[in-house]
């Protein structure tokens, strides 16, 4: 092995456990925690964290397999399962981060009425699309031979031996991270930047509030006047990068 074969064989290792470390602990809390059990986004968090779990279970073991010994790792039918399986959990992955989106948007746009639009059946009919749609591709995939050992990703997934079909495999890939990747960063981008806009709002409304109260209850003195403005610009700035960070990660997880 190389240097660098060593080094990616040593990052898919801490990323393994920390997956399997982070999962179980969402696990745990959805375990012994009634609020979260009682809340509709848990049925979200729950799919999601079950995903992420047999993918690091499942498949990261095999691509690190596969980056040692740099052949596929069991017979073909193993790799075709697991090939299935990591087309299925991953759009499943995606689909589930778009569904809880939907949900907080909906939550913090329509607080009013978020409990007569995301009940118990609605979140069991959007996890129901989830894994439609999910399993549409793949089982595609799978009926045509498109799946296999990839030796650029060191992994079973995706994956066409055949020439003469490779503009049927590139329409197929380009429709499939479309309505898979692409559909999802979009409704995350929408959906926070709505939740964004949401909390500027209310962060400027209650500011104003504020400095009211204030100046019918004493006069304020202009240091102090000073000292709350910098923090009032902080508070409106605070929710960017949160919202950037969670964007950021998500799409440098599912885009290579």
């Amino acid at each position: 092995m190389s240097i660098w074969e060593v080094i990616l064989a040593f990052v898919v290792v801490v990323l393994m456990l920390v997956a399997l470390l982070a999962n179980v602990l969402v696990l745990m809390c959805f375990l012994y925690s009634a609020d979260i059990r009682k809340q509709v986004p848990g049925l979200f968090i729950l799919n999601l964290t079950f995903c992420n779990l047999l993918m690091t279970v499942l498949n990261m073991p095999l691509t690190l397999a596969g980056i040692i010994y740099k052949s596929q790792p069991g017979g073909d039918q193993i790799c075709h399962i697991v090939g299935f399986l990591e087309t299925f959990l991953t759009t499943n992955s995606m689909l589930s981060m778009a569904a809880l989106s939907i949900d907080r948007w909906i939550a913090v746009v329509f607080p009013l009425s978020y409990h007569s639009k995301m009940r118990y059946r609605d979140a069991a009919l959007i996890l129901s699309y989830t894994w439609l749609h999910s399993a549409s591709f793949p089982i595609v995939a799978a009926s045509l031979s498109w799946v296999g050992f990839h030796h650029l990703y060191a992994s079973c997934t995706l994956y066409n031996k055949k020439p003469e079909d490779r503009t049927q495999f590139v329409i197929f890939t380009g429709v499939f991270h479309t309505l898979s990747f692409l559909l999802s960063l979009i409704v995350l981008c929408f959906t926070y930047l709505k939740v964004l806009k949401v909390a500027r709002f209310h962060c400027k409304r209650i500011d104003v509030i504020t400095m009211q109260t204030l100046v019918l209850l004493v006069d304020i003195h202009p240091s102090l006047k000073h000292c709350w403005i910098p923090k009032k610009e902080q508070a409106e700035a605070a929710h960017v990068p949160s919202v950037g960070v969670l964007m950021g990660s998500w799409v440098m997880c599912p885009a290579p």
